[in-house]
Formats: C-alpha cells, structure tokens, sequence
C-alpha cells in the first residue's frame, strides 16, 4: 500500500463523472509530486522516476464504507436568546426588538469537510462579538437601552433558510410585531471595503431608509463603503436567496450585510470544500462587527449626528480580537451540516453556552428539515491509495524478458553449433520442386 488517508464521503447527489474525474485527477497528481519531491530529497534521478511514473505506476482507490442508510425525518436546530431593554416607570408598553440573527449551518458534497469560514462561520462570529458588546451595556441598568435585542443563530441556511422559517413561525404573534427591523449576517469576512445591504421591501422604507444611514455614515468613518441591492420577492417561489426574505414573507422589515452582491444559486457560497480558514480576515470580521455595534447603539441610544463612538478602540467597549479569532478558529475546524447535528451536539453546546453567558432566556428549538433532499448517514470513510503496476508496465515487462530470452537462445546457439546454424535457423527452407530436383 503506498499511503492513506481520511475521505470524508456525502451522499446526496451522485457526482457526475467528470467532477469525479477531476476529483481523482487532482489527488493523483498531489501525490504524485509529494511522492517525486520525497525521492528527489533521496538523489534518486528524477527523469527516470518521471518516466516510470508516467509509463509504469498508476494509483488505485479503495474506499471502505459500509452501505450507507437514509437518515429518516433530518433535524434542524435553532438557538435563539433575548437581552431585555428597560422599560420606563409606568410604561405597560412592551418595548420595540431589534433582531441580529446569522446561520450558523453549513452545506458540502464532503459534510466533515464543510466548515464554511466565511458562509457563514464570519456572520456568526460576528453575531457573538455583538452579543457580547451589548451584553456589557445591558447589565448596567444606566446604560440599558429602550430596546429589546434578539438574537438568533438559525440553521437550514443552505435549504431556503428553512430553519429561520421556523423559528419565526415559533415566535408568538406579538413578539414578531415588536420587531422593528432585523439584521442578517451573512459572509462578512472576506471583502475589499465593499459591503451590501440587501433588502425586499422598497428602498423608500422608513425602517430600510434608517438601517441604510445608520451603518452608511458608520461605514464612512470605518473607510467602508456600504451599497443597498433592493430585490423583490415572489411569494409563489419556494426558492430564497437571503435570510431577510424569510421576514420579509412575514412582514417583517429585515436586511441582510453581506459582501456579496448578488444573490448566490441554490447551494452556492453555503460553506463547502474551498470556504475555509485561509480566506477569511479576522481584521474585516472585526470592522463589520464594529459596523453594525456602532449603527445599532447610536440608534438605540438616540446619538444619530453626534461625534460619539460607543465602541472605541482601547476602551472597555472595544471589539476584542482574540475573541474573534478563537471563535473563528473553531468553527473553521467544525463542520456543521444541519442533518448531521443532534440537539447535543458539542457545536450547537457550544454556541448555546457563550449565548447564554451574553443573554438570558436562551433555548434551543429543534424542527424537522422540510424534504427538499435525501440525506444518507455515511459521512466518513477509510481512503486506501495503493502504488500499483499499469498495463503498459506488464507489456514493458513482456519485452524485455522476450528480449532477453532470444539474446540467451542466440548466444547459446552461436557457442554450440556455430553463428551458420543460427543463421540458418533464419533462412527461408527450400521449395518443395528444388528439393525434387
């Protein structure tokens, strides 16, 4: 056997031949120059090696699996917590909500390999480090704001957001009328000073026309530049292409922050095999966690045309780096396809743990994945590479030893009987009327 190694194997959709292909191609030829610069390294003469590559070794897979099972009824978990606002004496009024939510579920044709660093690993960071910057300004009774904050980390992103469809279909009637607008994280930690603000209902909105100052004149002091994309919505499409659409179906008014311009397809930039921890810039996480901390504190707090940044730099308020980075690091190693979670897995534990270290009455909401995909429960699997002789090199070998078997017989002739025998043995016989003759 010449090396293994882990495949991590999801089996929704066959692969088509030709992504297959390039899927064997591409491990071959990493192999292969692994395995030419470990020779080169032992003075082996590399054209020879190339050469008995090329025409004598070839690699084989074998993957051990066991016949995978349809998992019956996929869940989804939602993990929702509150940070009450104060409420003045005498006022029987419940107080408006903000709500700052990001999906935190991944999707991949390899589930043990889809981290999503980015989609959406950078929105819920970010959702953490909001969490915990408000959470410090709630718990001094003086600084409280007149608003209530929710805070949602939903799943089912990659399937229409079909966790977030349930989880504001959980919510009671009253609570989602107190939402005065919603903001959607989604892929903020890669991008060139360029951040969208992607919204359904019509630019002229007061709530739409609130959020889009709010973090433009932030954005501008950050050396950002913030853009509004306004897209309908058709109610008789199933297909949703940003988490604010989900409110929007309720309507609710919602926005989503994304670095992206366009709406992604179905299962495009939903946290796959190239999202990982290389792409990503914690520094970008970090001004756009201050982006939307600052927009939402100057609103709440009422401080709209005053010089005065709440989360400064070197301030107790600071965005903290270090929680960024040990948050993103995490979750570039944890994959989180949602079929694959339990309510106790330690991802979502973990996630529910640091929300409830910020808010209070936090809970876990389990729902069945409405059935848009069949999900089978062979996600690993033992990848056998095996260094093995390719029909050209048996073809090679038949010569040669042909070769060398006439040059013995020859030589044993010539030494024997005399080069006129061998020769002979060559010529052609005489016909049959010479012979008569």
């Amino acid at each position: 056997m010449f090396c293994f190694m882990t495949l991590w194997c999801f089996i929704i959709v066959p692969l088509t031949p030709e992504r297959r292909w390039r899927l064997i191609h591409r491990l071959h030829l990493h192999l292969f120059m692994s395995d030419v610069e470990s020779r080169i390294k032992f003075s082996i003469n590399p054209i020879m090696y190339l050469l008995m590559e090329y025409i004598c070794f070839r690699y084989k897979l074998v993957v051990a699996v066991p016949e995978p099972k349809k998992v019956a009824s996929p869940t989804i978990a939602n993990i929702q917590g509150w940070l009450p606002g104060l409420k003045a004496d005498g006022d029987s009024n419940q107080l408006p909500t903000i709500a700052i939510v990001a999906s935190y579920d991944t999707f991949g044709a390899a589930p043990a390999l889809s981290v999503g660093s980015d989609s959406n690993g950078s929105g819920v960071v970010a959702l953490l480090e909001i969490a915990r910057l408000f959470s410090i300004l709630y718990s001094n009774p003086k600084t409280r704001g007149r608003y209530n904050l929710l805070f949602g980390l939903t799943s089912g992103g990659p399937y229409n957001y079909n966790g977030t469809y349930k989880w504001l279909r959980s919510l009671d009637q009253r609570q989602r009328e107190t939402i005065d607008y919603a903001i959607c994280l989604n892929s903020v930690g890669s991008f060139n000073n360029d951040l969208w603000i992607h919204v359904s209902k019509p630019p002229e909105n007061a709530y739409i026309k609130q959020i889009f100052e709010g973090l433009s004149n932030v954005a501008e002091e950050l050396g950002l530049k913030v853009g509004l994309k306004h897209k309908k919505i058709n109610i008789s499409n199933t297909r949703v292409a940003w988490e604010h659409e989900q409110f929007s179906r309720l309507r609710v008014t919602a926005a989503t922050l994304s670095e992206l311009s366009v709406a992604p397809e179905l299962l495009q930039n939903t946290g796959g095999l190239s999202d990982n921890r290389h792409f990503v810039d914690e520094a970008l996480i970090s001004r756009s966690v201050k982006l939307v901390a600052e927009s939402l504190a100057r609103h709440i707090y009422d401080l709209k045309g005053k010089d005065i940044n709440i989360f400064a730099d070197n301030s107790s308020l600071a965005v903290n780096p270090s929680y960024i980075r040990s948050w993103l690091d995490l979750l570039s190693r944890t994959p989180r396809v949602a079929p694959f979670l339990s309510k106790t897995d330690p991802i979502i534990m973990a996630l529910k743990k640091e929300l409830a270290d910020h808010t209070i009455e936090v809970n876990v909401q389990q729902e069945v994945l409405d059935g848009m995909f069949t999900f089978y429960d062979s996600t690993t699997g033992r990848l056998h590479i095996y260094q093995v002789a390719s029909v050209t090199f048996d073809l090679l070998l038949l010569l040669v030893l042909g070769s060398y078997l006439i040059v013995l017989f020859s030589f044993l002739v010539i030494t024997t009987r005399g080069l006129d025998d061998l020769i002979s043995l060559f010529r052609r016989p005489p016909s049959r009327k010479v012979k008569t003759a």
